[in-house]
Parts: structure tokens; sequence; C-alpha cells
């Protein structure tokens, strides 16, 4: 179909078409009708079928990088999960020890009776020694004790050696000396000692 023959069409003669006599129309107007079809069903093939497949693609490509990703992490995971639990039995057995120098709540009288017998045999002499009520921290309790002790330099010297050898945590915290008078060479040392009690599960 040539530019001629298009511009032969009659506007009018485009308003009275008949489709049911559609066999009848001349060659110009069953190419028209074939062009104006064809363009109909390229495009309704488009919105109907072929957008909706390039949007399903742009999705599935989104969720196989996403799948990529989460594959690249599980295998590392993977790779590395003999070394994880190595790491987590040196954990586990690091804690285990640090949880043996924590006193239970049957050892804490005990702890007390230690900490004082090793001033005791020191020499020292106590003014002061308050245990407080346990403060819960997590998977332990901290137990503050104000302790006022009376003694030579190196007897106060030995005694903090004594306490900071103990199998269990005791921490000294705050202390200070003071002489007990001029013609003496007493000091009397204040501060506060702490320890630690283990919480078994019940109890937190």
């Amino acid at each position: 179909m040539t530019l001629d023959d298009l511009r032969k069409i009659d506007l009018q003669d485009l308003r009275n078409i008949d489709l049911r006599s559609a066999g009848d129309w001349p060659p110009v107007g069953k190419a028209v009708a074939l062009a104006l079809l064809a363009v109909v069903i390229v495009w309704a093939g488009y919105y109907f079928v072929i957008s909706k497949t390039l949007d399903d693609l742009a999705s599935r490509r989104q969720d196989e990088q996403q799948l990529r990703q989460q594959f690249v992490v599980k295998y590392r995971q993977a790779v590395n999960l003999d070394a994880y639990r190595e790491q987590l039995a040196q954990l586990r057995e690091s804690f285990e020890a640090m949880r043996r120098q924590l006193p239970d709540s049957n050892e804490i009288a005990s702890l007390l009776v230690e900490i004082t017998q090793a001033g005791l045999g020191r020499g020292l002499e106590f003014e002061l020694f308050q245990p407080s009520d346990p403060k819960p921290s997590g998977f332990y309790a901290e137990i503050p004790i104000n302790i006022e002790v009376s003694g030579t330099y190196h007897q106060l010297g030995e005694f903090v050696s004594d306490v900071a050898a103990f199998p269990r945590i005791v921490t000294l915290h705050n202390l200070s000396m003071t002489p007990v008078g001029a013609d003496s060479d007493l000091l009397i040392m204040r501060g506060m000692a702490k320890t630690y009690q283990y919480q078994e599960e019940d109890e937190l």
C-alpha cells in the first residue's frame, strides 16, 4: 500500500465502515485494518505479557543477588566452623576457670573468715570488718566489705599480698593509710575489699 492509496481514503468512508462486510472491503481498507490490528496485538502482547515478564525477571534477578550474598555468608561460616568451635571451647574453658575463682553462696562465709585470719596472722588488729549486701551484676554478685585495720607498714603490706594470693577473687579498693600517732610506728589502713559471688541460674 502506497502513500497515494492512503490519500484516496475518504474520512466519510471510514465512518461508514461496516465490520460485518469486511470481506467486501477494497484492498486498501483491508490493509489498513490489518495494520491496525497488528499494532493492537503487539501493544496488548507487550502490556499483558512482556512487561509483566520483564518485571518478574527483574524481581528474580534481585532475589538471585540476595541468595548469592546469603550463600557467601553461609559458605564463610561453614569454612570457619571448626575454628569457631575451637574458639567456643576455649571460651568455655576460660569461663569455667574464672567461675571456679568465684565463691558460691555456701563459700562466702568461709572466705570472710579467711580474710580476717590473714590479717590476724600478720599481727593486724581489725577495727572494722563490715560486709554489705550482695549487688547483682550479670552472672555474679559483688560483695563489698568495709575494712579498717591497724598495724605496721610491713604487716599491712604482707596482708595485702596474702589477700591478692587467695585462690578466690578478692580485690582491694580506695586504700588509705594514716599514722596512729606521732610516737607510734603503727598505721591505720582503711578501704574496701570486694569479693564476687557466682550466681546459679535459679538465683539469676
